[in-house]
């Protein structure tokens, strides 16, 4: 890891805890919502095959960020909010339902709507951290996958 990100003040590594577990909160339900969708046997797999690659997309972030606080000689998190595992509770609970696609892709769209928002805040508030320039990149992944998820979930709302 670059050592510009060694000696972070306290502030931006409470920060990148944040965006750990919501990394790790997303990932874990666009797995969910993909293993849902296999589970639907339906004909239609490029929305799993998606929520697959963000999935694994989050994951990678997670990591990243976890190694930033590592080299800060702390423990980062490993685990998501109980706030998120309520939300795949629901998610289940849609799918289960009857919502397939339409339905994930609503609440899969209101997650991204919080991770986007929780990115804008930490740049907001961290300035001119070095780790900004880290979150700059995770944020432009973070809108183009909430931006995906919107207009698939619009499509859907359409047929």
């Amino acid at each position: 890891m670059n050592s510009e990100f060694n000696n972070l003040p306290e502030s931006s590594l409470d920060w990148l805890q944040n965006l750990i577990e919501i990394n790790i909160d997303s990932s874990k339900g666009f797995a969910e919502a993909a293993e849902k969708l296999g589970e639907m046997k339906q004909k239609d797999r490029p929305v799993e095959a998606m929520f697959r690659s963000l999935s694994a997309d989050r994951s990678a972030q997670a990591q990243e960020l976890k190694a930033i606080v590592s080299a800060n000689q702390a423990k980062p998190t490993d685990s998501g909010s109980v706030a998120a595992a309520a939300h795949r509770t629901w998610m289940d609970l849609r799918a289960a339902l009857g919502g397939g696609e339409q339905a994930l892709l609503s609440e899969a769209e209101r997650g991204e709507d919080q991770i986007k928002a929780k990115y804008e805040e930490a740049l907001k508030d961290l300035g001119t951290c070095p780790c900004t320039q880290v979150l700059r990149r995770h944020y432009v992944a973070v809108k183009a996958s909430h931006d995906k998820v919107r207009d698939l979930r619009d499509a859907y709302a359409k047929v």
